[in-house]
């Protein structure tokens, strides 16, 4: 058999190999899925709602510990809210300090539960073409409006600003660890100025000033 022969029975030795290499690399994986409304899931943000409609009312929606909703014109730690998706367009939203969740009654009313009601506490989340969000109930289809900061009926509905634009919320700082004291200055005075020696008890008495 001649060099060449042999040359190409070696390679024909590979062919099986490389066959079986070039499957393994171009068989079939799952896509992980890259759609858009489903990367919400389960998604959690950390915002302020402020709104500022017709620049009548320049507020932050704010839960506070009795339950009760209201605005305020600076950010405070019952107006940091938690922004949670439960499904695509769909959000629940939790005051941060007060654990109390935004609900809204029949009649349009905020309030702040300590129980989640998805019938109550399920919010549509909408993006105007400037920048705000409109939210809407989804069970009844209102407008999750701010209450206004005077009413003179306390029968109507309330009908205050209803465009919040979100403001990204920092969680409060992790307390600082302890620092570190700075060692006393040497006594000169003393026979053990640099502190070399330990405690008094059981040491000569020649290290006693």
């Amino acid at each position: 058999m001649g060099w060449a022969e042999a040359k190409f029975e070696r390679l024909g030795l590979w062919v099986p190999v490389l066959a079986v290499l070039l499957l393994g690399a171009c068989q079939a994986r799952p896509i992980p899925d890259s759609s858009p409304l489903l990367q919400f899931g389960g998604q959690v943000r950390q915002r302020y709602l402020y709104t500022d409609d017709a620049q009548e009312t320049e507020a932050h929606l704010e839960i506070r510990a009795d339950g009760t909703v209201a605005g305020v014109a600076r950010q405070s730690p019952e107006s940091l809210l938690e922004l949670k998706a439960l499904k695509p367009g769909v959000i629940q939203i939790l005051g941060v300090q007060t654990s109390r969740f935004l609900c809204q009654g029949p009649d349009g009313r905020l309030y702040g539960s300590l129980h989640f009601d998805p019938e109550a506490c399920s919010f549509r989340e909408l993006l105007l073409e400037d920048g705000y969000n409109i939210y809407q109930s989804e069970a009844l289809g209102l407008p999750l409006r701010l209450p206004p900061h005077r009413s003179s009926n306390r029968d109507l509905a309330p009908r205050g600003p209803a465009r919040f634009l979100p403001l990204p919320g920092l969680p409060p700082a992790p307390p600082e660890p302890p620092g570190i004291l700075a060692p006393e200055p040497p006594d000169v005075g003393s026979a053990d100025p640099l502190s070399m020696v330990g405690p008094s008890h059981g040491r000569s008495p020649s290290y006693t000033s």
